[in-house]
């Protein structure tokens, strides 16, 4: 029967879904991805890590937990920076911004993954981050193009216009950052979902 890529995904991440829990002997038993979280592992709902699926990742939902604090902080970062950008209303540093975007978008990894995986992950902990999946990086070439324009926007003197689009990126941005909830991904994942073209065919 016909499956997407994104159902695929889903059933492999399942299929990793166990964590571990102590043992009786203070060794490690694996329980099912379906059992009851235990308070601590709450920290990221169902549906957030939902979320992190539809953006491409294979994951599962223990990998997830692990991830939660490095997978928002190249969003995290960018939201700071366009939040002060905005506050001086400061074009040319929008503009500045616009490479570090594209490079996310057209590669593997964010830049800020480097520094993450680098040095960030050593001291507050938590693993490397795994590459940008292809829903991922497609937001971050819609979120360069914002950048840019905005960034023009402002040195153009169009203010009001340039405060306006600065606005939806920042609730864009502060919106993955907070829920893993990206929009671009959202689309993406409709659009696979209801063309036959994205389906492969399994026998």
């Amino acid at each position: 029967m016909p499956t997407t890529p994104f159902a695929a995904c889903v059933r492999r991440a399942a299929r990793r879904g166990a964590w571990k829990t102590a043992g009786p002997n203070g060794g490690s038993r694996r329980r099912p991805a379906n059992a009851a979280e235990p308070p601590e592992e709450t920290c990221m709902t169902a549906w957030m890590r939902n979320n992190l699926t539809t953006q491409g990742y294979c994951l599962s939902d223990a990998e997830k937990r692990e991830l939660a604090v490095g997978l928002r902080f190249s969003t995290g970062l960018c939201l700071a920076l366009v939040v002060t950008a905005l506050a001086l209303q400061a074009g040319t540093m929008l503009i500045a911004l616009a490479p570090i975007g594209a490079i996310a978008g057209f590669t593997a990894r964010h830049p800020f993954d480097y520094l993450w995986n680098g040095a960030v992950h050593h001291v507050v902990g938590g693993p490397a981050l795994p590459p940008n999946p292809t829903r991922r990086r497609h937001a971050f070439k819609l979120a360069t193009v914002m950048l840019a324009t905005d960034g023009v926007l402002f040195l153009a003197g169009a203010t009001t216009a340039a405060l306006v689009l600065g606005g939806l990126l920042i609730a864009a941005c502060a919106t993955v950052t907070a829920t893993n909830l990206c929009l671009p991904s959202e689309a993406l994942a409709w659009w696979d979902r209801h063309n036959p073209r994205n389906q492969a065919v399994t026998t």
